[in-house]
Order: C-alpha cells, then structure tokens, then sequence
C-alpha cells in the first residue's frame, strides 16, 4: 500500500506540469495573441494580397514571366515602332520647317549643350530611335521660358560605308557633326575592338562638342535615350545644387531592374532600413486612433522589429522601381546618390568635366568587360577630388531594344 500510495504522489505532480496539446495551441490560435496576429498578417499580405496586386508589374518578384513578359515586350516593341514611323513623318514633313531655325543655329558658351551621340544600325532601322530622340527634345526645350534649355547638337559617329540615314534627314534641323571621310577611312582600317571603338566615338563627341560651342555644362545622350517631358527642370534644379560642380559627371540613368533594395550598394541598404522604420512606427502610432482588425500591437522593440522587417519585406518584392516613381511630383524630390558601374546612355557633365572626362577616357583602353561606363566608374573612385553620381529616378527611357555594337536576340525581351 506504501509502495502504492507513494507511486502516484510521483505521478501526479507530472500530470499536472505537462499542459495538453490542445491547450498549447488554444493558448497561441487566439486572435488577441500578437503572435497569431503576425503570422496571419503576413500569409494574407506575401501569399495573397502581394501576388494578386503584383503579378503584372515587370519589376516586382511577383512578376509573372511566363504569361506576361512575351507579351509585354511585343507591345513595348510595337509602340516604338509606332513612335519611330510618327518621328519620320514629322521630320519629313513642312511642320519640321520651323524646327531648322530654332536649332540650325548654335549659340556660344550656353549654359547647356546636349549633345546626342548617333550610329547606324544595322537592326531595328525601322525604329528610328534618333528621330524620336530629336522629335522630344525638339519639343521639350522650350519649357524653361523665354530662353530655350539648351543648345541640341547632333553626333554622327557612323564610319561605314553606308550613311547614317536618319542623320543625314536632320542634317537640315540641327547642327550634325562627324568625322572628315578622311579619319572614317582611317577608323575603318584600324583593327579595334568594339569597345574601344565604342570609347572613341564616346571622346570624339565630348571633344567637338566642346570645340565647337564652349558650354558651361553639357549632357550627353546616346541616341536611344529618350528625355522624359520634365528632363530639363530636374537638370536645372540639379545644376542649381552645389554638388554639382564638385561632379566629374552626373548619371541620369540607371537600369530599373539594377535598382532594388537587395544590392551591395550600402546607400540603398540604409534607405531600406529606414524606410521599414518609418513605416513600422507610423503604423504602430496609429493603432490607438484607428484599429479595424482589433490588433493588439504596441509600440515595443519587439513589434517595432517585425513591422520594420514586413515593411522592409513589403518594398523589396513590391519593386524599389515603383516607390521611386513618387519623386516625380517634383524636381526636388529627385534623389541623388553615389553613382553606379552600369551605363551611360544618358550623361550630365558640370562645368568643364566634360574635358576631364575626355582626357582620361582617352589615356585609357576598352575591351569586353571594361567598358567605358566600368573605366569611368573606377575613375571617380580612384582619381584624388573626383565625385560621381547617379539620379533617381530615370530621367531618360531607354527604348534601343536593338544594339549597335552588340549582338541582338531574334525577339528582344524588356528583362
């Protein structure tokens, strides 16, 4: 009986400690625990509502390539297509008349040249990306009152033996430069890779440009870089700012799939953090006032992390490309940051760094995987006083779908 009676003191103190499975999750499945409240926020927001908003959006995660990406890239094809035949028309036709005395004629030492940088391509002439190119900015330089943005200067680097024709129609418009036939003979025997070509023709354009005019700053585009209609008003707001003239150049472009959170470039990172902070504490400051779903989050260190990673979360797979568009209401919510390896289609040189520029661009050499955008970046990292960097968002589209100097796919793809 003693032996009896003492077993079940043993086994009761045991039964009692350990608490049912039912109890367990009853304890962490009601709705008042915060835990159960986050678990469920998240399914609903990364598993439901994320995927069904984003699914169509080319640089979200949520983006869908298969069903979309091939469609989407025939649309944006065709409406180059269509915008390159609408180009040809009007510099074909009487209305572009008006257009050769605004522009034939380049005036000295303006505060802005842009100078459009142009070769014929031997795919996709049918898109006449230079057209479109000249037919905005011959519309948008008159935005900046009664004297116009800027001088436009056309670059024609073609060495072939067949004309740039696109070239050749503005001839009448604008002020076209190129080389003597007797240095395009000269180029064409040369046996250059074509990326240092590609740099040449680069320094060629800065050097002329420069010779010619005298600018107080200039910008560079490549001939498939179309200027957005508020192009000039961000440069002037940007020239306006003292860090300007302290730049050896000013990227106006950079590619929206490059420019997520998830990055190595540690400003971004920051901007990540901070925007999850932000986010996290104004919704957290918020629930006293207004609570639909009866949440029971407080603003402690604990509730502060989750919503600042979900936050965080949120962003990144939603499309940092997307939340940048906001800064378009106004010139001076363009942001600016220490620039980026990739790409140069769209330029700006304060000053007189467009000189610098030339001058080291041609002590240097190019080849495949040292591109003049790679040489220029290690050059303002490198060089003692140098400072180079980036806008965002995009000042330009670029809309080349077909290279000059690359080989091209049978059916180009937006990613």
């Amino acid at each position: 009986i003693a032996l009896l009676s003492l077993v079940t003191l043993k086994r009761q103190p045991t039964a009692l400690s350990v608490p049912s499975w039912r109890a367990v999750f009853g304890q962490y499945l009601r709705w008042s625990c915060t835990v159960t409240q986050a678990v469920v926020l998240s399914v609903v927001t990364f598993c439901i509502i994320l995927p069904l908003c984003c699914h169509q959006l080319l640089y979200s995660y949520f983006f869908i390539k298969s069903l979309y990406l091939e469609s989407m890239s025939e649309e944006v094809l065709q409406a180059s297509l269509s915008r390159g035949q609408e180009a040809l028309h009007f510099w074909q036709s009487a209305s572009a008349v008006t257009t050769s005395s605004r522009f034939s004629e380049i005036t000295q030492n303006p505060e802005l040249l842009v100078t459009v940088v142009t070769v014929r391509r031997n795919e996709g002439w049918d898109f006449h990306y230079l057209l479109q190119v000249m037919w905005t900015l011959s519309s948008i330089v008159e935005s900046c009152g009664e004297q116009r943005c800027a001088e436009v200067l056309v670059c024609d680097v073609d060495t072939g033996p067949q004309e740039n024709q696109d070239a050749k129609l503005l001839e009448g418009h604008f002020r076209v430069i190129q080389r003597s036939p007797q240095e395009q003979q000269k180029i064409r025997e040369q046996r250059i890779n074509t990326f240092e070509r590609e740099k040449r023709d680069y320094v060629f354009c800065l050097q002329k440009g420069w010779e010619l005019v005298k600018p107080k700053n200039m910008i560079v585009l490549e001939d498939d870089a179309l200027p957005r209609r508020d192009f000039f008003k961000v440069v002037k707001n940007l020239l306006s700012r003292r860090f300007a003239f302290l730049s050896l150049y000013i990227k106006l472009y950079h590619p929206e799939r490059l420019q997520r959170y998830w990055n190595p470039e540690p400003y971004r990172i920051l901007e990540w953090v901070g925007l999850g902070l932000v986010g996290a504490t104004a919704l957290l400051l918020s629930f006293p006032y207004w609570n639909p779903f009866s949440f029971s989050f407080t603003l402690s260190v604990s509730h502060l992390l989750f919503f600042t990673l979900y936050f965080m979360a949120v962003a990144e797979l939603l499309g940092r490309h997307y939340l940048l568009e906001v800064r378009r209401l106004s010139p001076q919510l363009y942001a600016v940051s220490p620039a980026t390896e990739c790409c140069t289609p769209a330029m700006l040189y304060p000053g007189n760094a467009s000189l610098r520029v030339a001058e080291y661009l041609d002590a240097s050499s190019c080849a495949k995987g040292k591109a003049k955008d790679m040489v220029l970046y290690q050059m303002a990292r490198t060089i003692p006083g140098e400072r180079s960097y980036s806008v965002e968002p995009n000042l330009i589209t670029h809309i080349g779908a077909f290279s000059s100097v690359r080989p091209n796919p049978s059916k180009p793809k937006l990613l």
